[in-house]
């Protein structure tokens, strides 16, 4: 038998967020890989463009600055998409590419993980 695992839903990893819309943006995303709602982001400093929190990286991109509101399919050109930047309470285990320091980074910006 084949078991199939479901994606994360868009915004499913939100546990609470400010009133009306205060909390996302829309924003310009790097091309690359497919990412999932609840992807962790930095901000490439050189192109405004947001991509994956790499903490090894020295391009703007290791530290995080924002959370991925719902999927994006792989692209060769720069995609919109709309982000989690400000005043919310996210659930840890629905994130991707969280650590220590990129937890800390959110806080700075009213990201608080549960």
């Amino acid at each position: 038998m084949t078991i199939k695992k479901e994606p994360i839903h868009t915004g499913e990893f939100l546990l609470s967020e400010g009133a009306g819309n205060i909390s996302r943006e829309t924003i310009n995303i790097a091309a690359g890989p497919a990412l999932n709602a609840g992807q962790v982001l930095g901000l490439v400093t050189a192109t405004g463009e947001f991509a994956p929190y790499a903490p090894a990286a020295e391009d703007g991109t290791q530290t995080a600055v924002a959370i991925l509101y719902g999927p994006l399919g792989e692209s060769d050109i720069v995609r919109r998409g709309r982000a989690v930047v400000r005043m919310a309470e996210v659930s840890e285990v629905h994130l991707t590419g969280l650590d220590p320091e990129a937890e800390k980074d959110l806080a700075t910006h009213f990201l608080i993980v549960r």
